[in-house]
């Protein structure tokens, strides 16, 4: 039996051009906001690269990715939602 070989897209170099969030919201929520976007770009790459249990994703391997993909290091509360996220997808 032939086993299916992982084809997974090469990430963007460009990535989309951001849209303005709405005003009026407290600094909180933004900065809520933008490290949910973060942790989920963070768990996207993760799982592409075969890390599939969040005991597998140690701070050190989350800001290696972090900085192969272009984004500045996470925080550890963002390192904490990656690993949270990779958990919901198992």
């Amino acid at each position: 039996m032939a086993a299916a070989a992982l084809m997974t897209k090469p990430l963007p170099t460009h990535p989309l051009p951001k849209k303005p969030l709405p005003a009026g919201w407290p600094r909180e929520k933004y900065e809520s906001h933008n490290r949910r976007l973060k942790a989920m770009r963070l768990a996207i790459a993760l799982l592409d690269t075969g890390v599939y249990r969040p005991e597998q994703a140690h701070n050190r391997r989350i800001r290696s990715t972090a900085a192969a993909i272009g984004v500045h290091a996470p925080s550890d509360t963002t390192c904490r939602l990656v690993r949270a996220l990779i958990y919901d997808n198992c």
